[in-house]
């Protein structure tokens, strides 16, 4: 009897343990902090008196880690040279958005590339200030999600795309707005979006999210990895996140110069779009003239919302459907 003792008792132990952790991963939600809407903009303010300095610091690491890796910064027209550019754009549109301080220009494409819908925003800004970026239900925690859509139309965001869903995550630095919420080094990429309009992928280990904030970081991500840099691919042909498909719906964030940023989401998983791989989305970002990108959290979450609607087909569970998400980044 007490030979069988033993192994049912480990067996129920085993089990409840698992559903505990199953839980306190993917559905008990905790709350760290509410009224996540404060920003902070003081190092807008600094870098109206210090921007030529500061531009030529901050252009100067980004050659200096090139060096370090053994390659020159390339210029636009070199890295177009890199791939072939996209097929003909499907659609196009443009509208003017007030973004505060100015107007923002963004243009909408839509490509079919890899046997998959690519939906591209070009987004030109008056000043970096005005790509913001939310949490569901304006609350800093765990498990605490909302629809892309949703947490958009709450913030009278024009455009949209999921952000790197920290909230699924114990670990890596979380910078939104100026302001720090966590400062937990991960394993992951960071990606800083500067003051001046600039974005550069760091390692965990480089900066402390306070550190970063002081050099000026308005939006840091752990999500990744880096897709491109100085205008490179950084990805090699096999490589995933995690255990994820080779194939998936992908969202990412890249930038052709200062202030113009470009955002690409695919479809994928379904039988008119097979999805990209990591490399493929680099590579069809590096034909756009882009110089650095980023991969931010994919599958399921990859939306893009404009003017009031999805436009891309978010699947979840095989349907057409948007999933809940922790963040977004967004252009209001």
């Amino acid at each position: 009897m007490k030979r069988k003792l033993f192994p049912i008792c480990y067996g129920t132990a085993l089990v409840l343990f698992t559903a505990y952790i199953s839980l306190d991963t993917f559905v008990l939600r905790t709350a760290y902090q509410t009224d996540t809407t404060q920003m902070n903009t003081a190092m807008f303010e600094s870098l109206e008196t210090t921007q030529p300095s500061s531009e030529t610091s901050h252009h100067s690491r980004h050659e200096a880690s090139a060096l370090e890796a053994g390659t020159a910064p390339q210029t636009e027209a070199q890295t177009k040279t890199q791939t072939e550019a996209p097929t003909e754009a499907l659609t196009a549109s443009e509208t003017r958005a007030d973004a505060g301080d100015g107007q923002a220009q963004i243009t909408m494409t839509e490509y079919y590339e890899y046997n998959t819908k690519i939906y591209v925003a070009d987004v030109i800004l008056p000043s970096v200030q005005a790509l913001k970026t939310a949490f569901a239900e304006d609350t800093y925690g765990r498990n605490i999600t909302a629809k892309t859509s949703e947490i958009a139309a709450a913030h009278n965001a024009v455009f949209a795309v999921n952000g790197d869903y920290y909230g699924a995550q114990e670990c890596g630095c979380v910078i939104r707005n100026g302001i720090v919420y966590r400062d937990s080094k991960g394993t992951n990429d960071v990606l800083c979006i500067y003051a001046d309009g600039t974005m550069q992928v760091v390692s965990p280990d480089d900066y402390t999210a306070d550190e970063l904030v002081n050099m000026g970081v308005w939006q840091a991500f752990s999500f990744g990895p880096g897709l491109l840099s100085d205008g490179q691919i950084t990805v090699t042909r096999d490589q995933e996140v995690g255990k994820a498909m080779a194939s998936n719906p992908r969202t990412a964030i890249g930038q052709i110069s200062a202030n113009h940023f470009i955002f690409v989401v695919s479809d994928g998983r379904t039988q008119e779009s097979a999805g990209l791989s990591l490399y493929e989305m680099a590579a069809f970002m590096q034909s756009l003239g882009v110089t650095t990108a980023y991969s931010l959290d994919g599958g399921g979450s990859s939306t893009m919302y404009y003017n009031g609607q999805v436009v891309n087909n978010p699947t979840t569970g095989g349907r057409i459907k948007e999933r809940g998400v922790s963040d977004i980044v967004y252009i209001g």
